[in-house]
């Protein structure tokens, strides 16, 4: 059996956490089956059963707005993926950059379609920020692979409902498949030279958040929450790749306002690579995610892995990852305004954050235990062999009923 997989983001050049899940799931599924990535870039990888190839794209004759050259370029490549010969016994698509790439093979090379839903457009509605009317076309996209797969893998049990509630598939098809860690990469490192190249002093507790700058990830909420955060600790934000421009200065603006009212906060723009992260959540006392959605949300797990307590909303998949007053603490981010994914009551979810934080700060025995029972977790149910076994025996499955 030989698979296809489409990614746009692929190690080392990746920005969430659909490319690290592919980098390590390719990994893992070419001691298994010969797996052939094909992905957004210039990658040229040859080992063993595993061969990632990059797709570059030229984009410099488009006059479309800006927004929509990201549409534009993503089906270009594609196409791109489909033009070169495909021989794989069945396409394996993440994320909706690469559906009409799973589509097109599903087609014209008349094999099989797996989908990964890592997150899904409808659940998104601020991509529009991003793509502007391009976000018409992910939503058609997204929903035409989903409806058209003959399997698609959901993260997590929440996102198998997520998936029901806006698709027209057959329950029957929709696998759940969870996220895991390399336990060898993510574990407990003493690394405090690798703290101080950041200006972080080692000899200080810190508070860490780890993510992207973009709504989804609740980043701003975080950095509202600062001003009820107990004195005393650091605050680390790890954040970069914003969304847009405009995110980016609303960031930028807040973070500056916050650190003329309190000393100690240390904002981390680039994507680090992966000894400074391990190094980032082994030393942390208290990880932070404020996700006001996250089908899975693999930086919890990343920093239980490294023995770390965590802080996180009561949202998707996390709560599949974080077990309440065991791992880690829950938030309910409370209720949504209609049609969007701005909370009512922001306020109140930010003080609760703060709170659960500040809890947890004044109890080193609890955070000590809580950061052992996650890595314990971790290693009892996320490991990477165990995801790629599943995915592979699905691809069988699926191959059986198709032939």
């Amino acid at each position: 059996m030989k698979v296809l997989l489409l990614t746009n983001e692929y190690p080392p050049s990746i920005y969430g956490g659909a490319g690290i899940h592919v980098g390590y799931l390719s990994r893992e599924l070419s001691k298994l089956c010969k797996v052939e990535v094909r992905t957004f870039g210039n990658h040229n990888i040859r080992k063993g059963n595993l061969t990632v190839t990059g797709f570059p794209v030229d984009d410099s004759r488009y006059t479309a707005p800006k927004p929509l050259q990201q549409v534009f370029g993503a089906m270009q490549r594609c196409i791109d993926f489909n033009a070169t010969n495909i021989d794989a016994d069945i396409v394996h698509v993440h994320t909706w950059y690469t559906h009409l790439g799973g589509v097109l093979a599903k087609l014209n090379y008349s094999i099989p379609l797996v989908v990964t839903t890592h997150s899904l457009e409808p659940l998104r509605p601020w991509k529009r920020e991003q793509l502007a009317g391009g976000y018409n076309c992910s939503l058609w996209i997204e929903k035409t692979a989903i409806e058209m797969a003959n399997a698609v893998i959901a993260v997590s049990a929440e996102a198998k409902k997520d998936i029901l509630k806006f698709f027209k598939i057959r329950p029957s098809k929709i696998h759940v498949i969870h996220n895991g860690i390399d336990l060898n990469e993510y574990r407990p490192v003493k690394a405090p030279q690798l703290l101080k190249r950041f200006g972080i002093d080692p000899q200080k507790p810190y508070l860490l958040f780890v993510g992207r700058i973009t709504r989804q990830k609740g980043i701003i909420h975080l950095v509202n929450a600062i001003k009820y955060l107990d004195g005393g600790f650091q605050v680390v934000l790890c954040a970069g790749a914003p969304d847009t421009e405009e995110i980016g200065k609303e960031m930028k603006d807040r973070v500056a306002a916050m650190q003329k009212k309190r000393n100690g906060i240390i904002w981390i723009h680039q994507m680090l690579d992966l000894p400074s992260k391990v190094a980032l959540y082994s030393h942390a006392d208290v990880f932070c995610c404020p996700s006001i959605y996250e089908p899975f949300g693999i930086i919890n797990l990343e920093a239980m892995a490294c023995e770390t307590a965590v802080v996180a909303s009561a949202v998707g998949g996390i709560k599949e990852v974080v077990v309440e007053g065991k791992t880690g603490f829950l938030v309910n981010t409370g209720k949504l305004k209609d049609g969007s994914f701005e909370l009512e009551d922001p306020v109140k979810f930010e003080k609760e954050l703060a709170r659960k934080i500040n809890e947890l700060m004044k109890n080193k025995r609890l955070r000590d235990k809580m950061g052992k029972a996650g890595r314990k977790r971790a290693l009892e149910h996320f490991s990477w062999p165990a995801v790629a076994k599943q995915t592979c025996e699905l691809y069988r499955s699926v191959l059986s009923t198709t032939s």
